[in-house]
């Protein structure tokens, strides 16, 4: 099969013929469907031990995806990667806990307008929202999104790096986009109790985010040893399945 036909192909996949003969993109039509939906899960105050935050994750019972990068990927294929964020910011607000919430928003979003309508439901929740940025994007991208970032955030709106830590990591983004959150990604964790130099690599990082007023949450804390070396480190909050599992609605948080 020629690379022009398996492009056919794929975007045959991203779009459903609905009754009437009107084509629409299959991720809008699934999540007409309910076949996508949101879970939560806890960001955990590591000096508390109280739930500080939940990030909102979507899910999909339909087969047609493997998970959520492939609904993303459709989404970006199909040219509907705003219209579909803004679905899904309004499903998770209104289903939210009472409680600040962390949402991933694709890069494709900046393009499309989408978050900066005054009327987008990033704006209706009190409790605070932290859009989450990753840090596996190239820099370069975040620079044509700089402008809509400050409309965002002069509205109350707060800003979380993401997957630092993940594959290739670049400090310039704390420096540039000054968030008020940096996540640290499960590959700088895993094996931290017994690797004396990853230790002082996220002590070091943790201080270095500290001193440029960002606080630290550290994903994918999984054992006890995690937990205790994520806390000596200085990290500001945790999250992952030690704490808890993604759920609807909110799981409570079990602390070892």
């Amino acid at each position: 099969m020629g690379p022009a036909l398996q492009s056919q192909n794929t975007m045959k996949s991203n779009v459903v013929e609905l009754a009437s003969g009107d084509t629409r993109p299959l991720v809008l039509e699934l999540l007409a469907q309910r076949q996508m939906y949101i879970v939560f899960q806890p960001i955990v105050d590591l000096q508390t031990r109280q739930i500080f935050a939940n990030e909102a994750l979507l899910r999909c019972k339909s087969p047609e995806f493997e998970g959520p990068l492939s609904i993303l990927t459709s989404a970006v294929q199909s040219n509907c990667m705003g219209e579909l964020g803004r679905k899904l910011r309004e499903m998770t607000i209104n289903s939210a806990p009472n409680c600040p919430l962390f949402l991933n928003v694709h890069p494709n979003e900046f393009d499309e307008g989408w978050l900066v309508r005054p009327d987008d439901p990033i704006f209706w929740h009190e409790q605070g929202v932290f859009l989450e940025i990753t840090e596996s994007v190239p820099l370069s991208h975040f620079q044509m999104c700089h402008s809509s970032l400050r409309e965002i955030r002069s509205k109350g709106v707060f800003l979380a790096v993401d997957d630092l830590g993940a594959g290739y990591s670049n400090l310039k983004y704390i420096a540039d986009l000054d968030p008020e959150i940096v996540k640290l990604d499960r590959e700088l964790i895993a094996g931290l109790p017994k690797d004396k130099r990853q230790y002082q690599l996220v002590r070091s990082i943790v201080r270095l985010c500290t001193e440029m007023g960002a606080r630290v949450v550290v994903e994918g804390i999984e054992t006890r040893d995690e937990l205790t070396s994520v806390i000596d480190c200085g990290a500001h909050y945790g999250q992952g399945f030690l704490l808890a599992r993604p759920a609807y609605p909110s799981p409570s948080v079990f602390w070892p």
